[in-house]
């Protein structure tokens, strides 16, 4: 019998794996689909399945044969990272994307939602940024081999597309925080990076807290509860070759976010900023029209999703990782 893979409401019971599913954007997106009435969730810790591992994805995949799949799983990083370990970030990454998608196409996943991020876009693009501006001018040279890494992502997704006929999409997320963010030290991104400075601060009673950079940059923030809505959105109402952006439309600079940081945290102190360390991309902000033509925009604001996300960082501060 032939199987029906025009996209539309996704099948409540059937398997549907989360690769990634304890990072920031995997557990988003399998608390959202839990609310929406999936019933048969998968999910592999990193000690439980390598997706490194060619052998050992196939096997997984030949075991489950989930129906409907989310790449989530990714090394992720902040500048930092980015700049201190590119062949781990290009080569890690290439090699689950692969091992992931080859293993889903054998054994017949019929939707499948591959992420990214805006960092694939030139660092000088036209802004708001549009999906049609991939591969037209130069990557960020502080994180271009991650990028490259999810170009070649996007491309495979296509590639399955024009060769065997399956709706699978991408989406490309704008910069995402809230619970279950990496609040390391050296591997975080600038806002868990911002809340755990100024909530030490705060604990420590210190006067000042020093920031990377300007604080002149502008940057795009959407949070991860709305990211997993948009994705089963998208995997239920879009079939289309262009990845998707997925964001809220507005940015603001990194110096009124360290200001929304320390209204939240109660810090009351002096900011200071050491302009000696890199501000990145001058300004990173998605164009969001092809989201808003497939029927779905955020909801979540910065002040509110910031402040939960404050409270859900003191919460959990003992078992956060280093």
């Amino acid at each position: 019998m032939d199987v029906d893979f025009t996209p539309g409401r996704l099948e409540r019971s059937a398997t549907f794996y989360v690769a990634g599913h304890r990072g920031l954007v995997g557990s988003g997106i399998w608390r959202n689909l839990e609310s929406e009435g999936f019933t048969n969730l998968v999910g592999r810790t990193s000690a439980e399945l390598d997706l490194k591992n060619r052998e050992a994805t196939f096997a997984f995949f030949a075991e489950t044969k989930p129906r409907y799949v989310v790449l989530a799983a990714a090394k992720v990083g902040g500048i930092l990272a980015n700049s201190t370990y590119p062949v781990d970030f290009l080569s890690d990454n290439l090699r689950i994307q692969v091992n992931v998608l080859d293993a889903a196409r054998e054994h017949g996943v019929e939707r499948l939602l591959f992420l990214g991020s805006s960092c694939i876009y030139p660092k000088l693009a036209e802004q708001p940024i549009r999906e049609d501006s991939l591969l037209t001018g130069h990557l960020e040279p502080t994180n271009d081999a991650y990028a490259i890494a999810k170009i070649a992502g996007i491309l495979q997704i296509q590639a399955v597309r024009r060769q065997y006929g399956l709706p699978w999409i991408s989406a490309m997320p704008t910069n995402l925080y809230g619970p279950g963010d990496n609040f390391s030290p050296k591997g975080s991104h600038v806002l868990p990076a911002l809340i755990r400075r100024y909530d030490e601060a705060v604990k420590s009673g210190s006067p000042t807290v020093t920031n990377w950079g300007t604080g002149s940059p502008r940057r795009e923030f959407l949070h991860v509860d709305d990211m997993a809505a948009a994705c089963l959105h998208l995997m239920e109402n879009y079939d289309g070759d262009a990845q998707v952006n997925v964001g809220t439309g507005t940015d603001v600079t990194i110096k009124e976010l360290a200001e929304a940081v320390a209204e939240a945290t109660g810090f009351t102190g002096q900011m200071e900023w050491d302009t000696t360390k890199p501000d990145g991309t001058p300004q990173k902000l998605l164009d969001v029209s092809k989201l808003a033509d497939a029927g779905w925009t955020s909801s979540i604001s910065l002040t509110d999703g910031v402040k939960t996300t404050v409270e859900w960082y003191r919460a959990h501060s003992e078992s956060i990782r280093e």
